[in-house]
């Protein structure tokens, strides 16, 4: 039995702002809860000074609800005016009852904000903490030691422009400074927990280097200095679901897969082009990753293999291309998808020339280009009304065609997830489902399953296409 995977726009909202970093909320009962940051330098009068320029941000909080087929599944709860928003990560665990949102800032500060109940009945956040990194840094990232739903002694690590390392503890709704250390010659762009052993820390900058820090033994000296990224490391995510797997990425537009037993020598490497900037395994299915690749578009890799020790390349499952600037943000949610997808729609045969975007209301129609086409997606009609994704125009983002990998068993029950992503210069938050379902067809690579697979950014032998721009990735913070 073959299996079809298919991506599906559900629906597209302007932050305004350039947008980075989106999050879901893990924690059950707020599965439909989804956090979105934005990152802008606002320039003085005289453009040429440094400090003349401002970094402002924006959080939102959305909430998802299925409400039928003619309206919007995404509502605007709140929008909170911030420094510019680097890094959002959810506590993987209640704390006082409520979910926790963390958050790291260009004014170089970690704020925690509660979840909490409005007095409209609907969900809000309340900064309950704000805690300084240092003097002139900006806070680019963190990560909470609850990967693996572990409450007790909850601590964040945070990466910051100065190159070092921090680890805080987190009391009655405030953090703690534990440690800092100089970790990166450079921005230490990412750091993030090892959820098997929270005391090991992992860390990544633009000096090209992955390190490990083993907390019990102080901070004079890394457990290991890896080279093997030959570009500035940006995404560490350790795997919740197996023990000692860590997955990286970098402007190298490489994915790499590790045994944290063998720092030396990953198990698997996958090129994915665009500069890799973050990386997400999927909530509760251990083979599934999540790539956003700045310059060529957001992946999900199927990793099996390569965690069985095959040595190749992970495979791409699908590919999400409907944005059209640097892909930044990307998340899984866990909301479970009810209705069942869409009768899939017919291919787009002529292409649009323009590259323009339109507002009516709430809602965009949106034209885009990619690597290999232009197209457009609508999601209004021309009164401004609201179109379902059961009716709306056909969409170059589906894929009918078979995996690039090794189907699973005929018993497998079919995979469809609500995922959210966002891009920069277009300042654009997109909320789209992905859905892997067995269909009966030879499991063949003919020459239209190649067509679509192309359609969607990937390329021959299951990895993800070209750049969309023929330049490697560079900084882009300002």
């Amino acid at each position: 039995m073959a299996w079809k995977s298919r991506t599906r726009s559900l629906q597209v909202f302007d932050t305004e702002l350039s947008a980075d970093t989106v999050e879901w909320c893990p924690i059950s009962q707020w599965h439909n809860i989804l956090a979105c940051g934005t990152y802008q330098l606002q320039k003085g009068p005289d453009a040429g000074a440094e400090d003349a320029a401002t970094r402002i941000g924006r959080l939102y909080l959305f909430k998802f609800r299925q409400q039928g087929p003619m309206c919007p599944p995404l509502s605007e709860l709140q929008r909170i005016d911030t420094p510019a928003i680097l890094d959002l990560k959810w506590c993987h665990v209640p704390v006082s009852e409520r979910p926790l949102l963390g958050m790291a800032t260009a004014s170089g500060e970690l704020q925690l904000h509660r979840l909490i109940d409005s007095q409209e009945g609907r969900c809000a956040l309340k900064i309950v903490s704000c805690l300084g990194l240092g003097p002139d840094k900006l806070a680019l990232s963190l990560d909470w030691s609850t990967g693996r739903g572990n409450s007790s002694d909850v601590r964040v690590v945070s990466s910051d422009s100065a190159g070092c390392v921090n680890v805080l503890s987190l009391g009655e709704n405030s953090l703690t400074a534990v440690s800092q250390w100089k970790a990166h010659d450079f921005e230490a762009w990412i750091s993030a927990f090892s959820y098997w052993d929270t005391q090991l820390v992992y860390s990544g900058g633009d000096d090209c280097k992955l390190k490990g820090w083993d907390l019990r033994m102080g901070p004079s000296s890394p457990t290991f200095t890896s080279k093997r990224h030959s570009m500035g490391v940006c995404s560490v995510h350790s795997s919740p679901h197996r023990e000692r797997i860590l997955a990286t990425g970098s402007y190298d537009e490489q994915v790499l897969l590790w045994d944290e037993r063998n720092m030396r020598q990953p198990l698997s490497e996958s090129a994915l082009g665009g500069g890799v900037w973050r990386l997400k395994w999927h909530p509760t299915h251990e083979h599934l990753l999540l790539a956003a690749c700045m310059h060529n578009d957001f992946h999900i890799l199927h990793c099996q293999q390569a965690l069985e020790g095959s040595g190749g390349a992970c495979s791409v499952l699908a590919s999400y291309i409907l944005h059209n600037s640097l892909a930044y943000g990307a998340d899984w949610s866990q909301v479970s998808l009810e209705e069942p997808p869409p009768c899939s729609p017919l291919e787009t045969t002529e292409p649009r020339q323009s590259h323009t975007e339109s507002h009516t209301g709430g809602h965009l129609r949106i034209q885009y280009e990619s690597p290999t086409a232009s197209f457009d997606t609508s999601l209004e009609d021309d009164a401004g009304r609201y179109i379902p994704e059961s009716l709306s125009p056909p969409s170059a983002s589906s894929v009918a065609g078979p995996p690039p990998c090794p189907n699973p068993a005929e018993d497998s029950p079919a995979v469809s997830c609500l995922m959210a992503s966002c891009s920069f210069y277009d300042h654009m938050l997109h909320v789209w489902r992905w859905d892997w379902t067995p269909q009966e067809v030879a499991c063949t690579g003919t020459a239209q399953g190649e067509g679509e697979r192309r359609a969607v950014g990937e390329g021959d032998g299951g990895q993800a296409g070209a750049p969309a721009k023929d330049a490697k990735c560079t900084t882009h913070r300002e």
